[in-house]
């Protein structure tokens, strides 16, 4: 059997290349050369690192890759993405059966018939804000006035949360998901953030209405903290993912006008765009973290007992031997083997919301404003390389 080096290529998370679509080249070079290579983090723990799209899918499927992250030996990326994790995880950071039982009392939620219902009123949303942000104006930051309030309005009515608190849950989001935050202010934003939904929890009890928290307290099985913790997890992945696939799909497409061309005149491709652009963009750009629990053989390697593992789903989304042209952006392929919400059973909940609201917010940005550009040069465009979720800070366009 072969074994990979035992020198760390390079501390993860590596630094971007050239051009801000594409993964870093050190993550490209290690699927060129050792496509299962060892890599060191910030605190100097050794890890593997998977780059390919078939070993990615076999970790990610295999039950001997634990995501629980109290675990000896499960990597983290930053102090702070380890102190996210302590305390009070959630159920993406535990292994079947007590997280099946969590997620269950959430899949129906998230059904593609019930979130497809939801259509006509983030169609609204999306128009609603559009007239506000073009209101006697020829200009303005897509990410502040539409692609941020969209997903952050709809997790919120669909929560049962106020969204006249939306800065607060944004600044908490900051910190949580800033790869220097430390895990001193990790700690005090999550207990910031987990007061505020214990309180509002219990408000549900007093007062019900029809949101996914009245619905979690009204089954009886959660404690008020267990509550707060699915809450936060839907608010602060509801917003801060399909926020930034939005400014950042409006930017690709941008920076590639043929395609944009082709949408504009093929706007019933639009579904299939976004399956590619999920694909091409990869904005969980730290990878999926996972630590084995035996020796196990993959790709020739042996990865034992203990050792952490990072699959790097950005790379394996550009993976030549499955998508052949991969660096390429093309709004006409079948990209639906892309692994951007994941693979196996932590496979992300939320993806058909994802997936209709960035549906609704390219067709609608595309449809109402022909005259869409960038209003600042691209090399002035401020990328989100320190977070955890990967975007841009803002977007400035004209129309």
């Amino acid at each position: 059997m072969a074994t990979a080096a035992q020198t760390p290529r390079f501390t993860h998370p590596a630094a971007r290349g050239a051009c801000p679509f594409a993964p870093p080249p050190a993550y490209r070079q290690a699927q060129q050369d050792e496509p299962i290579s060892r890599v060191s983090l910030w605190d100097g723990a050794p890890s593997w690192l998977v780059t390919r799209h078939e070993d990615v899918k076999a970790v990610l499927s295999d039950p001997r890759f634990s995501s629980d992250s109290a675990r000896p030996g499960f990597p983290f990326i930053s102090a702070g993405a380890r102190q996210l994790s302590a305390g009070r995880p959630t159920f993406i950071r535990m292994d079947d059966p007590e997280h099946a039982r969590l997620r269950r009392m959430l899949t129906g939620e998230f059904m593609i018939k019930k979130v497809e219902a939801l259509r006509p009123e983030i169609q609204r949303i999306a128009d609603d804000l559009l007239d506000r942000m073009t209101a006697g104006r020829t200009g303005a930051d897509l990410v502040r006035e539409f692609a941020l309030p969209l997903p952050s309005l709809v997790i919120c009515l669909l929560l049962g949360v106020p969204y006249r608190d939306h800065d607060f849950f944004q600044e908490c989001s900051r910190v949580l998901l800033h790869r220097d935050s430390t895990a001193e202010e990790v700690a005090a934003a999550q207990q910031r953030l987990g007061d505020y939904l214990d309180a509002l929890t219990e408000s549900k009890r007093a007062e019900p209405d029809d949101g996914i928290l009245s619905r979690l307290v009204a089954r009886g099985e959660l404690d008020t903290a267990e509550i707060g913790v699915m809450a936060r997890l839907l608010l602060v992945a509801g917003h801060e993912t399909t926020a930034n696939m939005t400014a950042m799909s409006v930017l690709a497409l941008l920076r590639n006008p043929d395609q944009l061309d082709h949408l504009r005149r093929h706007p019933e491709s639009v579904t299939g765009a976004v399956e590619e652009l999920l694909r091409y963009l990869t904005i969980v750009h730290s990878g999926l973290t996972r630590v084995a629990t035996e020796d196990v053989e993959l790709g020739g390697v042996r990865i034992r007992a203990g050792e952490g593992v990072i699959c790097m789903i950005n790379t394996a989304n550009r993976d030549a031997g499955e998508f052949p042209g991969g660096d390429e952006l093309d709004v006409t392929r079948d990209a639906r083997r892309h692994l951007a919400f994941g693979f196996g059973v932590h496979q992300c909940l939320g993806q058909p919301l994802a997936r209709l609201e960035l549906q609704i917010a390219l067709d609608t940005v595309l449809r109402r404003l022909p005259g869409l550009r960038l209003a600042v040069p691209f090399e002035e465009v401020r990328f989100r390389d320190e977070m955890l979720v990967y975007g841009v800070h803002e977007l400035p366009i004209a129309w």
